[in-house]
């Protein structure tokens, strides 16, 4: 059993140097489960606290703490934990959660070390594994010099292993938590989700937008082979999540609609008169916005009709690959943009946006900019934000499951984490 008395929890700590793990929320898979049986097969005590019925789904039969008050009683729970089974660390899944921001606040306070999960930097085979937290509450500093003098000493980047992770695993996994969620207003009926949309309307949304995929899906082929063909100079705007914390904590914007209208507004005053703008949206997007409508209004107020290309699909390396620059908030697709060599800019600050990387002027100056980025630079920039914060591995596919959890334990066993110990 992962259950442990707190006695003995002390004294494993103390005498061996083993850990008492608290596991807080995690992502809609099996993933914190199979991490928690590793922990525990390496002698470290385990615990768990349980949120919604979708926790539990994947939890049991491991023993938990069911937290079912309201969030201002998340200390006090989490007080009780700390002092019963003498927890040195918590490990959580996404650290802009109401509740986990209560449970970094409170790990703070009392010397725990906290484990942040994320989605990768580098995707689709890397996930994020942080100290304190990640994106815009990274430790990676922002000085293009530190990269350079790090890459130059750390261990050469192992190789990357591959495996087939299917959008349908994701959904599904996605479908059975949420499922169980039917009970949460009888068993967590104070719990909130950190979710903006109800997840009906969301699957609505969903089913709604994957249906008129396959209407427009052969449309936005045949725009993007006639911008190639015909060699069409084009900006490349991928949409983000209005959801995602990247955008609702990391970013001065409140949504994605603001975005557009800031960047068509630039573009129409300052880019080259013959160039295009694309904006493509995200591909996991519930279609809860009609952006074409707003797109298409927003181009002829702004005099751009025909200049201006909203995809629904296409493939983004292929966009990005010929695209003249790339704009962005904070998205990982800077990264991709970077890694392909293509010029970008960032409306936020995003731990890739480095003088060397980033344009780092104004958006207005961008359009006319054709400088790329340092691909020396964005070497050592990879490698070691690689080699200090990314897992080999995937939240939902179970040979990716398997491989995160064989490749995690290099961020959780150390005192430090490796970025800690490069600092």
């Amino acid at each position: 059993m992962i259950f442990i008395k707190a006695q003995i929890h002390r004294q494993t700590a103390a005498n061996t140097g083993k850990r008492s793990f608290l596991l807080l929320q995690g992502p809609c898979s099996p993933l914190f489960a199979k991490l928690a049986d590793h922990l525990h097969s390496l002698g470290h005590a385990v615990h768990k606290v349980n949120f919604t019925a979708g926790d539990m789904l994947y939890w049991t039969p491991r023993k938990a703490t069911l937290f079912q008050n309201e969030l201002k009683y998340l200390p006090d729970t989490l007080e009780t934990i700390r002092k019963k089974y003498a927890i040195t660390d918590q490990i959580l899944f996404g650290d802009c959660r109401p509740i986990h921001l209560a449970a970094k606040q409170h790990a703070r306070q009392h010397g725990i070390r906290t484990h942040v999960f994320e989605e990768g930097y580098f995707r689709p085979y890397w996930m994020t594994l942080e100290r304190e937290g990640v994106n815009g509450y990274s430790m990676l500093p922002r000085d293009p010099d530190w990269f350079r003098h790090t890459a130059s000493y750390i261990p050469a980047p192992v190789e990357t292993e591959t495996f087939h992770s299917p959008f349908r695993v994701r959904a599904g996994h996605d479908v059975m938590y949420h499922i169980a969620g039917f009970s949460n207003p009888f068993l967590f009926r104070h719990y909130k989700s950190h979710a903006p949309d109800p997840v009906p309307l969301e699957y609505a949304g969903y089913v709604n937008r994957f249906v008129r995929l396959h209407l427009t899906r052969k449309q936005d082929s045949e725009d993007i082979n006639h911008l190639l063909r015909k060699k069409i100079p084009f900006y490349l705007l991928p949409l983000q999540l209005n959801s995602d914390s990247q955008i609702q904590v990391h970013s001065t914007f409140t949504n994605m609609v603001e975005v557009i209208d800031l960047v068509m507004r630039s573009f129409a005053a300052h880019a080259p008169t013959q160039s295009w703008l694309v904006i493509k949206t995200h591909p996991l997007d519930a279609g809860l916005l009609n952006y074409g409508k707003i797109i298409e209004k927003l181009a002829q107020k702004l005099d751009l009709s025909g200049r201006i290309l909203f995809l629904q699909s296409g493939h983004l390396n292929t966009l990005v690959a010929s695209a003249r620059g790339l704009v962005t908030v904070n998205s990982t697709a800077g990264g991709l943009a970077l890694e392909l060599d293509c010029p970008t800019i960032t409306l936020n600050n995003p731990i890739y946006n480095l003088r060397g990387l980033t344009f780092q002027g104004p958006l207005d100056a961008f359009w006319t900019n054709n400088e790329k980025p340092d691909q020396e630079l964005f070497r050592c920039f990879r490698n070691t934000v690689i080699y200090t914060t990314q897992v080999n591995g995937s939240l939902y596919s179970k040979p990716g499951i398997d491989l995160a959890v064989k490749n995690a334990t290099r961020f959780l066993n150390g005192e430090k984490s490796p970025l800690e110990a490069l600092l």
